[in-house]
């Protein structure tokens, strides 16, 4: 079996972020940041650290901020660079020309949608999908872990992570087949199955390799659940006509979609860093105390 290489990656941007409104009304949900870097950038670094070599970003309107980000900023260089200040904080979030791309999603039609909007730039070839909302805090980075796991079993691979069974209602549920390790055989795919059904308690948390294939089925896909063309829906006629499994994710994954898991994520990484976590760790045990 020839496995080809994963050198693309999606990045579904075009959301518009209303569960963070005011704060998201003029910047991208994307752009917000946990400690000093946005969320996009985590993704991106995971990305690149796991071999890949295309970036993807699938926007909508007011994403502009974005796009900036990851450009050479002439203005601020130029006066570091006067002043004597290192440069490797900017230098090290710009890529190589031709990368990265942009692909506007022009209504919002969904995460499959948004996924098929990539079509021309993916090509034939298996690529990534990264949902920016997701932190996924780990060494190596959930996609290097993945990429590694799909390097031994082709076909497609989607994240996986164990959650409590009293939250398997509020997510993607992967209905398990042979498990090698953190390696989950895919038998089906079960979204938001009734609490007490659920087939397993593992999770989708935003992480896919997909084959190309999949672009096919959603050029066609119809609207499923929520009025939206979903990427569940097409994954699902991938099963068993091509590998399919679920990889374990080692390390701490953070919902930063969410409010709560946005301030965990923060508050996280914070005691974890060497140069503020002490102070952070002493300001929070002086607060938890009153």
């Amino acid at each position: 079996m020839t496995i080809k290489p994963v050198r693309k990656a999606v990045f579904p941007v075009a959301g518009l972020g209303t569960r963070f409104l005011p704060a998201t009304k003029a910047m991208p949900k994307e752009m917000l940041t946990v400690l000093d870097k946005p969320l996009i950038q985590y993704a991106v670094e995971e990305a690149l650290e796991a071999g890949i070599e295309q970036i993807i970003f699938v926007t909508g309107r007011n994403k502009s901020a974005l796009e900036d980000h990851f450009d050479i900023s002439y203005e601020l260089e130029d006066t570091m660079r006067r002043r004597g200040k290192s440069l490797a904080v900017v230098e090290s979030i710009r890529m190589k020309p031709g990368s990265p791309v942009y692909v506007r999603q022009q209504e919002p039609l969904g995460l499959g949608h948004a996924v098929w909007c990539a079509r021309e730039i993916v090509g034939d070839e298996p690529f990534a999908v990264l949902l920016p909302d997701e932190l996924m805090a780990g060494k190596p980075g959930f996609m290097k872990q993945m990429v590694e796991a799909y390097q031994t079993v082709g076909g497609n691979v989607v994240g996986a992570l164990e959650v409590a069974p009293s939250e398997t209602h509020k997510y993607g549920i992967i209905s398990p087949g042979k498990i090698d390790g953190r390696l989950t055989e895919v038998k089906a795919l079960v979204e938001k199955p009734a609490q007490g059904s659920a087939p397993s308690n593992l999770m989708i948390p935003g992480r896919y390799i997909l084959q190309p294939e999949v672009m096919r089925i959603l050029e066609t896909q119809e609207a499923g659940a929520g009025g939206e063309i979903q990427l569940t829906d097409a994954m699902l006629q991938l099963i068993g006509r091509q590998p399919f499994h679920g990889f374990t994710f080692a390390g701490e994954r953070y919902d930063c979609g969410d409010k709560a898991g946005f301030i965990q994520a923060n508050l996280a990484l914070a005691l974890a860093h060497a140069d503020i976590g002490p102070s952070v760790r002493a300001f929070a045990t002086e607060l938890l105390a009153k």
